[in-house]
């Protein structure tokens, strides 16, 4: 099976975007980590990081597709990406109890996690989230 170029130029602007995601889930981890235990702070960094991949995917990443009402998307991508989220926080907690470097410096558990969802929030996100036509 071929992929297009649409497919491959997606995935690069979804893992720049993802970039951008894990600076602000580790920037907002770590700050919330002093006010919360790394559970936690991984959960409320994870919930910021995809509010800004969202915005950035909508508005670059899937630029090209029709566009659906915001709120409704957001929502869509937070419900598709949860599948990524598991295997992401799955990923964190596990380097978190297991790992003491982890705990020391959780933005290796979030960078961990981050790569395992990956695959599984490009293919959901393209397929159900920003699913709309090709806009010319």
């Amino acid at each position: 099976m071929a992929v297009s170029r649409l497919a491959l130029k997606e995935f690069f602007r979804f893992g720049c975007v993802g970039g951008l995601g894990f600076v602000v889930n580790a920037g907002v981890t770590h700050a919330a980590s002093q006010l919360a235990n790394l559970y936690a702070a991984g959960l409320i960094g994870w919930f910021a990081a995809a509010s800004c991949t969202w915005f950035f995917n909508r508005i670059w990443t899937f630029a090209h597709r029709a566009k659906r009402p915001l709120l409704r998307q957001f929502l869509d991508f937070l419900g598709a990406n949860f599948m990524g989220f598991l295997v992401y926080y799955g990923t964190y907690s596990a380097l978190i109890a297991g790992w003491p470097l982890a705990r020391e410096h959780p933005v290796l558990a979030v960078a961990a996690g981050s790569i395992a969802g990956l695959a599984i929030n490009f293919t959901l996100s393209r397929r159900f989230v920003f699913r709309g036509p090709v806009e010319k």
